[in-house]
């Protein structure tokens, strides 16, 4: 379920993706741009300290700027990914960023053909699996395929597969769930 909070920052979120995508694309960037987008994206799912730091309102926007300047720096970001940055932070948007680089990043593997898997599995899964998975995908929808995986404990074992509007679930929880059920019933 969506909160009205979470849908007005993941349109924020897009806006902000938007506004990237199109000024990189202009100015025949997108590589570059996709480039800065990964690292930062990196960032923030490597550091939680980091994204509660830009989500929180204890700090003010211009040491969340000042902070998010520094990491753009030590991630050697091309000069509009540090503009973008240091923007987004003076807007109040920093805790957007992972929500706004996830954004970017849909826009441009649509723009290149691409279709965007999201993979929630109990474990982090092996560079081996990451691709075979993506393999598999790519052979059954046709198409190439951006994979983004996560790691959700609460699914026990097995994954989750989300193309577009489609959601393939093999979770261990989800086959609880339904055998809990399944007794309540009988």
């Amino acid at each position: 379920m969506t909160t009205g909070e979470n849908a007005i920052s993941s349109e924020a979120a897009l806006r902000y993706a938007r506004a990237l995508f199109d000024l990189a694309l202009e100015s025949k960037a997108l590589a570059k741009a996709e480039a800065d987008m990964d690292a930062l994206g990196a960032a923030f799912a490597e550091s939680a300290e980091l994204r509660r730091a830009a989500a929180s309102p204890v700090h003010k926007a211009a040491e969340k700027a000042a902070a998010l300047a520094a990491l753009a720096e030590k991630l050697k970001l091309s000069p509009m990914g540090r503009n973008f940055v240091a923007v987004t932070a003076k807007n109040g948007r920093a805790g957007d960023l992972p929500a706004i680089v996830a954004a970017f990043k849909q826009l441009a593997a649509r723009h290149r053909g691409a279709v965007t898997a999201e993979i929630a599995s109990a474990d982090a899964l092996t560079a081996t699996q990451l691709k075979e998975l993506t393999t598999a995908l790519k052979t059954a929808l046709g198409r190439d395929v951006e994979v983004r995986a996560a790691v959700r404990p609460e699914l026990i074992g097995g994954l989750t597969v989300k193309v577009g509007s489609r959601m393939f679930d093999s979770s261990l929880r989800t086959k609880l769930d339904g055998v809990r059920q399944a007794m309540k019933e009988a």
